[in-house]
């Protein structure tokens, strides 16, 4: 695999870049139609979509640079432009300016994150098959018939067999995108998907991290950051699941 696609002149088409674009404009089709279909505004979709991803890359990056806190301190500008992202700080801060937003504007955040959350499995499928072609996000070294050798140039180790965690993580995401797409398409369990989003991405993610070989990624006691973070979030995201249908039951 190769993260150069294609160069012309100055320009250079990366796979991971692309990946990315693809998954944030499939995503945002699919949201706006549901949001026509609906009768919700789609100017608010689309405002909480971009919010989102700018406050979420940022988020990513400060989380990463809180992981590697010394790291950081000794050389700050070469971490600051380095590849390295913490998806959890992405999604905590995407989520906290797109709910801002929507309070600002006296819209109902829940109705319009349960409508987006199985776009946002989506697009995250779609951002790790960018990260495979990058060599981001790798796993251990294994010698199965299933590991993946990177060529020299990935950011993974060149030239060694290892866990394709970037495919794994990608399949998984978009087995939840249908599964949540489905649940949300149903009336009756609609207002669960957001809590169900955030149950199975952290499962998800916390299984995932035994299987993951880059070492930058922080550690709480025996969990790594991630881990620590998953489970704060199953937590809370078992809360919303079992208050909707508390609520539920009760109308």
């Amino acid at each position: 695999m190769c993260n150069n696609w294609l160069t012309i002149g100055p320009l250079t088409i990366h796979g991971y870049g692309f990946m990315i674009a693809v998954g944030i404009l499939v995503s945002l089709t699919i949201t706006e139609r549901k949001a026509r279909s609906r009768g919700l505004s789609e100017t608010i979709v689309d405002n909480m979509l971009w919010l989102g991803l700018l406050f979420g890359f940022l988020g990513a990056k400060l989380l990463y640079l809180i992981v590697n806190w010394q790291d950081f301190i000794q050389d700050p500008l070469h971490f600051i432009g380095s590849s390295g992202w913490v998806v959890y700080g992405g999604l905590i801060c995407g989520t906290l300016a797109a709910w801002l937003y929507t309070k600002s504007k006296g819209a109902g955040f829940l109705t319009y994150f349960n409508m987006i959350a199985p776009q946002i499995s989506l697009s995250q499928a779609f951002g790790r098959i960018g990260c495979f072609f990058a060599g981001c996000c790798y796993g251990k070294v294994t010698h199965s018939h299933f590991g993946v050798v990177f060529p020299a140039g990935s950011l993974a180790p060149a030239g060694v067999s290892l866990i394709p965690t970037q495919l794994i993580s990608a399949f998984g995401n978009f087995v939840f995108f249908l599964i949540l797409h489905n649940i949300e398409k149903d009336e009756k369990y609609r207002r669960m998907t957001g809590g169900l989003y955030i149950v199975l991405y952290s499962i998800g993610r916390f299984m995932i991290e035994f299987l993951r070989g880059d070492a930058e990624r922080g550690a709480i006691g025996i969990l790594s950051t991630s881990q620590f973070i998953a489970v704060l979030t199953l937590v809370f995201g078992l809360f919303i699941v079992l208050r909707t249908r508390k609520r539920e039951g009760t109308e």
